[in-house]
């Protein structure tokens, strides 16, 4: 039996979500998704049904294995190479602990360690790992770099971090939102900071869940137009509100979450000091929640800084951040399962 369910805003009918009863369970489940196979370059290539099934996995892992102390070796046999020009403490450990957790063997590969683009084509290395590994996730500078990979690799590709997108990193901010809040449909996150690869990942999720966004950043700072644009058409499609300014207080009003990230990313060492001053007033704080909604929470994708938020915010029981970190693991894990197999989840459809 199909269950379809209308979602409309201020009275108009905006998009429609398919749910199949599985009789044999008496549950709701999303109907017709299957991952197998896909790489994962941005959400933006991911429909609702897409992101909320990726979700809905990690969250089985997660009660499965972490809560049940159930022992699920779905990888078992399967090997993943993960390079990383970017150095990171949450993508290497979740992914390889992840992976090894599932059965599989993760190989941790460096520009040290690997020709990539130097002394072998990128072309080159996708082809090679292709035929030794079953997966693949690059951590990068361009964005570039992966979809060279993806148009040459035979096994998926995840995008473990670009300079435009960070696709992973929103996975585990919502499965967080999903389980403190309950639910995400109608949920306000506003953005405070810089117009980075992560809120650009945002923007190509949040409307898909019904989350409506808000965003601050200094001039001369926002995200990249073509984002905003595509971020605009999937606000009116899905009746979501979609708000950018330049004043923090103004994006904070009325939120559920505040959301941060590093004002200087790696690369960015040398505009540190015009970069503090043009971020002055951003810093996240106990007044920024002042205008926010009772419920209002934080989240930071770590490593952070104090000039970014402070400690009385940071450490307070409002913030999710180690959550949201642990969660890296969780739905790393349950993006891999997908790309790489059938598993249908077994709890309960999350409610979205």
């Amino acid at each position: 039996m199909f269950c379809i369910k209308n979602f409309s805003f201020c009275g108009v009918k905006t998009f429609t979500s398919i749910h199949v009863m599985n009789f044999s369970t008496g549950r709701m489940t999303l109907g017709a998704v299957n991952l197998k196979g896909r790489s994962l370059l941005t959400l933006k290539d991911f429909s609702s049904n897409e992101i909320k099934h990726l979700l809905w996995i990690s969250g089985d892992l997660k009660q499965r294995i972490k809560h049940e102390g159930q022992n699920l070796p779905l990888l078992k046999g399967k090997s993943i190479a993960m390079i990383f020009e970017k150095r990171s403490t949450r993508t290497r450990m979740s992914t390889e602990t992840g992976f090894a957790l599932l059965g599989g063997h993760p190989c941790f590969l460096t520009t040290q360690d690997i020709h990539l683009g130097t002394n072998e084509s990128t072309m080159d290395t996708a082809r090679v790992l292709s035929g030794l590994t079953d997966l693949m996730l690059a951590r990068v500078y361009s964005h570039s770099t992966l979809e060279t990979l993806e148009k040459e690799a035979t096994i998926p590709i995840i995008n473990g971090l670009s300079d435009l997108y960070h696709p992973i990193q929103i996975l585990a901010d919502f499965l967080t939102l999903q389980e403190h809040y309950g639910s995400l449909s109608g949920l306000t996150v506003s953005w405070i900071g810089d117009g980075t690869n992560v809120l650009h990942s945002f923007m190509m999720t949040a409307a898909k869940l019904g989350v409506h966004l808000r965003v601050a950043t200094p001039k001369g700072y926002e995200p990249d137009e073509s984002v905003v644009r595509e971020a605009e058409k999937l606000s009116k499609q899905f009746g979501t509100n979609l708000f950018l300014t330049t004043d923090p207080m103004e994006a904070a009003h009325g939120s559920n979450v505040l959301v941060t990230d590093t004002w200087i990313s790696m690369g960015q060492e040398e505009e540190k000091d015009q970069r503090l001053k043009d971020f002055h007033g951003y810093q996240v704080t106990m007044q920024t929640g002042s205008v926010a909604s009772p419920d209002w929470t934080f989240l930071h994708c770590l490593p952070r800084k104090q000039e970014e938020v402070d400690d009385q915010v940071f450490y307070s029981s409002r913030s999710l951040v180690f959550p949201e970190a642990e969660n890296r693991k969780w739905t790393i894990m349950g993006l891999m399962v997908s790309l790489l197999t059938d598993y249908a989840p077994k709890i309960p459809l999350l409610k979205f």
